[in-house]
């Protein structure tokens, strides 16, 4: 008997809809895992994506020697003229930074003080979504806020913020393909000065951008030699070497959480298996009945393939849109010293978490196929 493969999909999916209970509750199975593992994917994607350093990368951050928490950091604003002239640089912003936690926690609030001329001169794709740039030249308390810190804290233009001791009133929202910039709130350099009491000419870090990702290496080691012997030496690395550097805690927490996913793996591997088992054992007579009209012992085989697949592919796909619409509304942010670490869905960690559960059901149906293709049609009947 030939059966298209259209037909044996239909034929699949009509054998695991049928015990809608047991279907119903190995789906949710399936999708409590890969919520897990997707979840899981979710951090380490944005952990990767916040630390390998890309060829496009032209940020250089000048700290402290020997400073890890931007309280202990503390350089003269002036050393921003002497950046400038090494070649190879761009533009150079001085930034002052405040923060409620200088160790690794969760939902970090970051004020970053930054010359009000310099920000988008320094960082031209930043775009204003809410409120008003004008309002925020305007106004010495005033903050542009970005998009994901402004729904994590429900604050939108008008509002007034307090954190870390500063007070600012909310110009405006902001959004821009930098990561850091949409997790931060950036205020006037001289206010921070003050609020912070670091007193004005003293800055937590230098940005610098430089002419090409190439010169990274060349132009940090040229900074940093420059003021080897002042009073205030520095250490300067590519932004993403820098957050890698300083957030050993934070990654070591991420990292940890493979294990969960491998966790999660298993489980719902072993879920699957079990069920499938089951199923084939409760349908000998049925296989039996299904060899007797012309199904070969391999069609008996495919049929419970691709009822694995296919709970997989529908417990994977409710488990990653579950996790993901999860991340999408909580907006977790990790920070560690200073830098944040926005924890959010792509489009990368769903099609790795929804692969990874069609592919687990595939594997865990292969032991109940070779058991419902191997049963003797004279002894299925016997036994029912």
């Amino acid at each position: 008997m030939k059966t298209g493969f259209i037909e044996m999909l239909k034929l699949a999916w009509k054998y695991a809809t049928r015990n809608r209970v047991r279907s119903l509750l190995t789906l949710l199975g399936v999708a409590a895992g890969m919520f897990l593992f997707t979840a899981v994917e979710t951090m380490q994607q944005s952990l990767k994506s916040a630390t390998q350093t890309k060829a496009d990368d032209t940020t250089l951050v000048v700290y402290r020697e020997n400073r890890f928490c931007p309280s202990t950091s503390r350089l003269p604003e002036y050393y921003q003229t002497d950046i400038e002239k090494i070649e190879g640089v761009e533009a150079v912003i001085p930034v002052q930074i405040a923060v409620n936690n200088c160790g690794a926690s969760l939902d970090v609030i970051t004020f970053r003080g930054v010359p009000a001329d310099g920000l988008k001169g320094y960082n031209p794709d930043i775009q204003l979504i809410e409120g008003s740039i004008e309002d925020w030249l305007g106004r010495s308390d005033g903050a542009l806020i970005g998009k994901n810190f402004a729904v994590r804290r429900k604050l939108e233009p008008g509002d007034r913020f307090e954190a870390v001791g500063v007070t600012t009133y909310i110009s405006g929202v902001i959004e821009s393909p930098l990561p850091q910039d949409n997790n931060v709130a950036y205020v006037h350099l001289p206010f921070l000065q003050q609020a912070s009491r670091v007193g004005l000419g003293t800055v937590t870090q230098f940005n610098v951008k430089v002419a090409s990702g190439a010169d990274l290496d060349v132009t940090a080691a040229a900074i940093d030699q420059l003021f080897k012997s002042d009073a205030a030496p520095t250490v300067t690395r590519p932004e993403k070497a820098f957050f890698a550097q300083t957030a050993k805690d934070l990654i070591e927490l991420i990292s940890f959480t493979q294990w969960m996913g491998i966790g999660a793996v298993l489980a719902v591997t072993a879920l699957v298996a079990n069920a499938l088992m089951l199923i084939a054992r409760g349908r000998v007579k049925e296989s039996a009945v299904l060899q007797t009209i012309g199904f070969s012992p391999q069609r008996i085989a495919s049929l419970m393939v691709w009822e694995g697949v296919l709970l997989g592919l529908a417990g994977g796909l409710l488990g990653t849109i579950m996790a993901s619409v999860f991340f999408a509304y909580n907006r977790f942010t990790f920070g560690n010293e200073g830098i944040t670490l926005a924890i959010l869905p792509s489009a990368e960690a769903a099609s790795v978490s929804v692969t990874i559960a069609v592919l687990l059901g595939l594997l865990a149906s292969l032991w109940p196929a070779y058991v419902a293709s191997n049963q003797s049609i004279v002894q299925s009947l016997r036994n029912t």
